[in-house]
This record gives C-alpha cells, sequence and structure tokens, in this order.
C-alpha cells in the first residue's frame, strides 16, 4: 500500500518542470521611465545614478519640447531630434514568472536602439518606423527589480520630414508560459466568400520552449461582431523542443457580415493552446471578412462592389504632440478625415504604430501599408548594412504583425525610390527581394512600388509588382501605355498649399506664385511646380476612369517640409535660414486639425449628397468700400446665388465640361465690390435649393470662446480633448484677423499636452501655457491625468473677456 507522501511524490514526478497555472501576460510599460538626452556612457548599468533625469512617460519624443532652432533646418522641423538619449525603468519580475519566456515587445523607438537589461545588452534593431521584440527571458533576476536602459541614437537616422527621437510608440512586457503561440502568431484568411458562408483559414504559429517534446491540442474559436461563438475546432500535434510548429485549419461561419467601409464588421478569433487540457496560452486576433480586387480598366473593387478610392497620405506625427503616439490623437485626426469623405490612408512612408490600422479596422478606412521611404538612402540604411538581411527582418515584422487588418488593401515596399525605378545600384534586384520577402508572408494582397520618375516606366520596373502607383502630374500614362493590364493609382495627388485663414491680393496667375509674405493663400490655387491644385486631380480621374483613385499630399499638415518655405527658397530670395518655416502648407487641415477652406472643397466632391456649403475669403478687409474681392463658394451644388447685404450678385453654375478644372468644381466671383455686412450664399441642386450659408463682417474682438471636442475624458494618464480657442465678437462672430496671445489657467484632474495655432512660421514652443491667435483661432490640447475629477480651465487675453470650461475625467 502506497502512502500517501509517495503517492504526492510520484504525482510531481508526473508533472511538467514548470507549473502553468497561468495564462500569458500583457503589461504594458508606460510609467515610471527616467530619461536623459546626450552621451552617458555607463547608463546601461544597474548600479548608474539617474536620480536627476527626467521622469516621463511612454510614448515620448524628446525632441518635441524644443526650443526651435530658428536657423535650423525647416525640412526636419527645426527642432532638437538629432543626437543620442537614454531611457531607465526599473521593472520587477516576480518569482512566479520564472520558467516562463519574457519578451519585450517595442512598437517604435526613433533610432537605432540597443535594449539592455541588467548591463547586459539584450537586443537591438536598425529600423526606427518598425515594431520588434527582444527574448529577455536569459537578461532576468525573478523576484526583484531589473533595470530596463534603451538607448536611441538618431546622429545616423536620415529623413525628409521631422522624425521624432525617443521611444515614441509603446512598449510592453509579455509573458507567457514555455509553449505558447509565437508574437504576433496566427495568420488569417478567408479563401471562400459566399453569401451564406466563408471559409477561414487559420495558421497558429506555436513555439515549443519546454524540456521535453509537447502533445498539444490548439482550439480556434471565432466570435461574431455580436461576441457570440459562431464556429470553434481543435486540432492536436507534436512540437519538437526548442522548435516551432505552424497548425494550420479551416472553419466555416455562416451568413458572414462583411468588412466594408461603410459597416466595417470585425470577428474575433480566439486561440487556445492546451497540453494534456491543461490551459498554457490564450491569444485573440481580429479580423474582417472582405473581397478586395482591382481591374485594369474599372479600377477597386470592395466586396464586389466598385469604390473610387478617396484617400490622403499621413505622415506620422500628431503636431503639436510631436512623433509620440497618442490613441485619441490619432482617432481624432482620422474622424477629421473620414467626416471629408475620406475612405483610404496611406501610411506615409513608413510602418504605422498598430493602433492606426486597429482604428481603420474599426473605422472603415481602407490602408494603403508603405514601409520605406528611399531605401536609398532614407530608411535607416548606412555603409555597413547587408540589405538583404535588413530587408528580410524588416519586411517579416512588418508583414507578420499587420497582415490580419481587415483594412490593409495593398502592400508598398517603398516610396520614390530612385535607384530602384532607374535600375541603378542593384535597383531592380533590391525590389524583387523585397516583393519576393513580402510575398512569402503575405499573397492574399497586391504589391506596388510608388513611383515619381515618369521616363523610369520604359525600363519596366512594373513587371515586378501588380499595381502602377504614380505621383502627381498624370505621370501615370506612360506606364498605363507600357502596360495597360495594371491598375493604376494615384498614390500622390494635389499638393496644394495654402495657408489657414491668410488670403492674399491679386489672385496669383500661376501655381508657383509665392511671396515673401511666406504663408500661401487660402484660395487654393497654389501649388509646387511638380504639383497640381485640387480640381485637376477630379478632373483627370473623371476623364480616366480607369484611375482607381487618389491619396491626396496631405491630409494634415505636418512638422517638416515646409516647401516652398524651405531654406533653399530663403536663400534663393535673399532671406535667411531663420526665415524658413518649420512645417508644411500641403495639408487639407492645419497642423492642430482646424480645417482650411480646401476641406470643404474634398467634401463637397466626396460626399456629393451631403450638404455642404462654404463661402471664403473672410469678410474683414481693410480696403476701400467698393474695392473688388474674389469670393469662391465650395459646394455640393451645381449653382449657388450670391448675396450682399440683401443684394443678389448673380448666380454661378458649375461648368461640369470645362477644360479648366476650377471651373467645374467650384463657384467663383472675381470681382465682389467690398462692402462691410453680410454675404450669403444660396445653392441648388438640380434645381433646388438645398441651402444657404452666411459670412459676416466681424465687430471688434471682445471676449474668448473655448469650443472642445469632447468634454469628458477617461482617466488614463493619455485622454485628450482638444479645445478650439477663438477671438469672437459681441455677437458671437469669429475675428478673422486676432492674433491675441492668450493663457491658460488649469486646475485640477488634467494639464497641458500640448498648444499651437496652424502658423507654419511659429517657432514658439508647443508645450506652454500660452499661446497666439493665428487668424483668430488657436488650439489647445488637454491631458487627462490618472485620477477621476474635473479639470477647469481659463483662458485670457489682454483687452477680452475671459473664458471658462470645466471637463469631466472618469
Amino acid at each position: 500500500m502506497k502512502t500517501p507522501f509517495l503517492s504526492v511524490c510520484l504525482l510531481m514526478m508526473m508533472l511538467p518542470a514548470f507549473s502553468y497555472s497561468q495564462e500569458r501576460t500583457v503589461t504594458g510599460l508606460s510609467e515610471g521611465w527616467k530619461f536623459s538626452k546626450g552621451h552617458h556612457e555607463l547608463a546601461y548599468q544597474a548600479e548608474f545614478d539617474d536620480s536627476d533625469w527626467q521622469t516621463v512617460r511612454i510614448p515620448h519624443d524628446w525632441a518635441i519640447a524644443g526650443p526651435f532652432i530658428t536657423d535650423g533646418n525647416g525640412d526636419t522641423g527645426k527642432l532638437p531630434w538629432k543626437g543620442e538619449g537614454w531611457y531607465r525603468k526599473r521593472v520587477m519580475i516576480p518569482k512566479k514568472d520564472r520558467g516562463k519566456r519574457l519578451y519585450l515587445l517595442c512598437d517604435g523607438i526613433m533610432a537605432f536602439p540597443q535594449i539592455y537589461l541588467n548591463g547586459k545588452l539584450a537586443g537591438r534593431w536598425d529600423y526606427g518606423y518598425n515594431s520588434f521584440y527582444v527574448d529577455i527571458t536569459d537578461f532576468i533576476h525573478y523576484g526583484e527589480d531589473n533595470l530596463l536602459a534603451i538607448h536611441a541614437d538618431t546622429r545616423q537616422h536620415d529623413s525628409r520630414w521631422y522624425p521624432g527621437a525617443g521611444i515614441y510608440r509603446k512598449i510592453q512586457l509579455i509573458a507567457v508560459n514555455p509553449i505558447h503561440v509565437d508574437i504576433w502568431g496566427t495568420y488569417i484568411t478567408t479563401p471562400i466568400i459566399k453569401p451564406h458562408y466563408a471559409d477561414i483559414r487559420i495558421a497558429a504559429t506555436i513555439k515549443n520552449f519546454s524540456a521535453a517534446e509537447a502533445e498539444i491540442r490548439v482550439r480556434q474559436v471565432i466570435y461574431s461582431p455580436a461576441k457570440s461563438v459562431i464556429a470553434e475546432k481543435d486540432i492536436t500535434g507534436k512540437i519538437a523542443v526548442n522548435q516551432h510548429k505552424i497548425f494550420e485549419t479551416t472553419l466555416t461561419i455562416p451568413d458572414p457580415q462583411r468588412w466594408d467601409i461603410d459597416h466595417p464588421h470585425l470577428y474575433t478569433l480566439q486561440t487556445a493552446v492546451y497540453r494534456n487540457d491543461q490551459l498554457l496560452d490564450r491569444y485573440s486576433s481580429t479580423f474582417g471578412v472582405r473581397e478586395i480586387r482591382f481591374t485594369a480598366d474599372h479600377g477597386f473593387y470592395l466586396n464586389d462592389r466598385r469604390v473610387q478610392l478617396k484617400g490622403v497620405n499621413l505622415h506620422h506625427d500628431l503636431g503639436p504632440l510631436g512623433a509620440a503616439f497618442n490613441l485619441r490623437a490619432m482617432e481624432r485626426q482620422l474622424e477629421i478625415m473620414k467626416n471629408m469623405g475620406c475612405n483610404a490612408i496611406r501610411t506615409s512612408h513608413n510602418v504605422p504604430a498598430p493602433e492606426l490600422l486597429d482604428l481603420c479596422d474599426r473605422m472603415g478606412l481602407l490602408v494603403f501599408n508603405e514601409i520605406f521611404d528611399k531605401y536609398d538612402g532614407k530608411a535607416d540604411i548606412v555603409d555597413t548594412t547587408q540589405f538583404e538581411n535588413f530587408a528580410q527582418r524588416n519586411i517579416r515584422n512588418f508583414v507578420v504583425r499587420d497582415r490580419n487588418h481587415p483594412s490593409i488593401f495593398l502592400w508598398s515596399v517603398g516610396n520614390e525610390i530612385g535607384d530602384v525605378q532607374w535600375n541603378l545600384n542593384n535597383g531592380f534586384y533590391k525590389l524583387q527581394t523585397m516583393i519576393n520577402y513580402l510575398k512569402k508572408y503575405d499573397q492574399t494582397r497586391p504589391v506596388t512600388l510608388v513611383c515619381d520618375s515618369y521616363e523610369s516606366a520604359k525600363l519596366r520596373h512594373f513587371d515586378y509588382y501588380d499595381v502602377h502607383s504614380w505621383n502627381y502630374g498624370r505621370r501615370y500614362r506612360l506606364a498605363r501605355q507600357l502596360e495597360p493590364n495594371k491598375p493604376v493609382i494615384v498614390s500622390e495627388s494635389a499638393s496644394t498649399l495654402s495657408t489657414r485663414g491668410f488670403y492674399e491680393l491679386p489672385l496669383p496667375e500661376k501655381k508657383t506664385d509665392f511671396t515673401r509674405s511666406l504663408q500661401v493663400s487660402s484660395y487654393d490655387l497654389n501649388a509646387p511646380d511638380w504639383a497640381e491644385v485640387a480640381d485637376d486631380d477630379f478632373m483627370w480621374q473623371q476623364e480616366e476612369p480607369y484611375i482607381a483613385g487618389e491619396f491626396v499630399w496631405t491630409g494634415f499638415d505636418y512638422l517638416g517640409e515646409p516647401t516652398p518655405y524651405n531654406n533653399r527658397w530663403m536663400k534663393e530670395n535673399g532671406l535667411t535660414d531663420n526665415d524658413a518655416s518649420r512645417s508644411s502648407y500641403f495639408g487639407i487641415v492645419d497642423l492642430c486639425g482646424i480645417p482650411k477652406d480646401r476641406y470643404y472643397l474634398y467634401k463637397s466632391y466626396w460626399k456629393p449628397d451631403e450638404t455642404t456649403i462654404h463661402i471664403l475669403p473672410h469678410w474683414n478687409w481693410a480696403v476701400k468700400t467698393g474695392e473688388n474681392i474674389p469670393v469662391f463658394v465650395y459646394t455640393n451644388g451645381d449653382c449657388a446665388e450670391l448675396f450682399l447685404n440683401g443684394t443678389s450678385l448673380g448666380k454661378q453654375c458649375k461648368d461640369p465640361k470645362s477644360a479648366r478644372s476650377i471651373d467645374r468644381f467650384r463657384l467663383m466671383w472675381h470681382a465682389v465690390p467690398y462692402q462691410p455686412g453680410e454675404l450669403k450664399a444660396v445653392a441648388y441642386k438640380a434645381g433646388e435649393k438645398i441651402g444657404e450659408q452666411t459670412l459676416k463682417t466681424a465687430g471688434a474682438s471682445a471676449k474668448l470662446r473655448l469650443s472642445p471636442d469632447r468634454h469628458i475624458l477617461t482617466a488614463d494618464g493619455a485622454d485628450l480633448s482638444y479645445i478650439l480657442v477663438e477671438a469672437i465678437d459681441q455677437d458671437g462672430n469669429v475675428c478673422p484677423l486676432a492674433d491675441h496671445e492668450v493663457h491658460f489657467n488649469i486646475n485640477g484632474a488634467g494639464t497641458i499636452a500640448g498648444v499651437g495655432n496652424g502658423n507654419p512660421q511659429s517657432t514658439n514652443p508647443f508645450q506652454s501655457a500660452s499661446v497666439n491667435l493665428f487668424y483668430g483661432k488657436a488650439m489647445l490640447i488637454i491631458k487627462a491625468g490618472s485620477s477621476k475629477g474635473r479639470i477647469d480651465i481659463e483662458a485670457s487675453a489682454t483687452g477680452l473677456k475671459s473664458a471658462k470650461l470645466s471637463l469631466k475625467v472618469e
């Protein structure tokens, strides 16, 4: 007879070496970081004294606080992003995690990050825009604090815009049992989609770091958009020690709800790993059921419905917040774009934050997902880089991380890469290498290269990829002529230039007429010599319906690339580097998210069934009564009648057959005799009145007005409210020329995250308790703290009545 003690001993001998009682844990490492910019030779060591370092929250952009370098390079934002910086944090790893695998998942560190744990180098990466992970298991001290030190070095990073600096995206600590689903370890495709069912193909990569070969069971469960179980299946198999295995299976779901731009239905796959009926790991992935295809003659189809791509390019910075990713800031950008009629985003020109793709999945926005700008010199490639190794690692992470997102309809291996287009320095070999690696990891979407060198099409680089993607000026036409069996996308369109609220007379005779005002008139008639105004692209797409759509350069103004007012223009025009601007003029929306006039031109064309009536310019002119002022109306209507102080100035109608594009899409009164008062536009469509809009001459600035986009915030230390600050007259009319300095007093459960006003010339700091109005408006960005409460805000300016506002933090 066995004794109870002996029975327990025998049972323990039969169990695995470690108890797998806990599933994976994912811990965000956002708080408690110490930071210092500069060279610190021993900062990776645990005993290093960082007591005088700055305490920061991740994501963090060390350069956005400035100060601006007034004579610096406007192309990269005149901000101090070049240099090296150190981040240090102590992380407690409990003893119960002994025997687990621990990974550090980093979504983006600018640039060339090195990861140290307890004084030892645990890993590194060489592309600042990409996600990567490091297995830190062998460096852990269990049951005590572990010193995590991260070095970022932007000195070798090259950029054509402001890249940011430091740990600008989130970092997570992932603890899993030795047998677990790999990082980004599920690949979900939908090979068959019918009205009444869809086959869901799942490939799950499982790793085995246990001490013996393991026989496991992988359970796949699909949840509907309503969160009910609609399909499930088990699959079993063995994995050798220190190996991985892909477990593939197909589940069928009934009556699939399609993911679409109008109804973005999302399913959830839950992957559970069992050994001897003991749960080892559980991992969730979202996906959508949708069909995409291109045709050469009819463009893009989503779920068998032709969809004209109404896209914008977005750089990764968030204006006054810099490159540090913030979920609400990104969500707001997408909301503003979608409300304009935008249905697609191009991630120009780099791997986006994963949350951007999550948002696009949820909001119904298509994604043109791009990995590199010019990898002949702009993608963290240095003299010692081995291209094939660099390409394989970065392509793998890019595709494997993102391939389950239904929003992604197209992969791009790069933008405007001269060596590749002209086949210099093994350019075609590099192109083929990139595309082969990409298709190794996903064959369900087409691949493209974005081109700008018109004549290079004669070399037929397009034979390597699936879709013609060309920037500006109908440059796609030669490629289309040489290879008419490929679809066409205008990957960068327009590049119209304007400054919100600024109007300059006379109107430009040429699109490249720029003045020493160092601002660009918001009549929307200016563009660089290599680009065009918005109306041109509308017209070309009407005339050439095979074009799948356009991606406007750009949706938002961004830091850097201040064409035309860059350092070179200053030199050519007898000015100095101090005069160069620090942010772009390209945006449909300014750097703070305040729409420019052009926003309503796009909305009127992209949302033809929604009433839009917008009058420009403002009606506060310091000119003699009777002097002629051009007045434009952007509307979805066919015609409009303009009134000044009740007197009709006549009806104008769009000319859909005009060879001059602006006559097709704008209504223009070129000589309105100025007199203060009220402009009114009455719009008509198919002969019926659809609405009217008025614009009044504002009186003297009398008071401030605060208009938040959200009154209730979440107490997570990151949520934001964007508060529009305006100077108004006694009757509530915005004063379009006001430039008062506004001061803010903030009390309670939040802080100022940033301020701005959309002025590309301003070198005032973004992190400040004051801001100057720019053509009557500015933006205050408030960040919630981590505790519930109320945020009290007061805005004041000399000579104006103050404004007060309270926000809730819950």
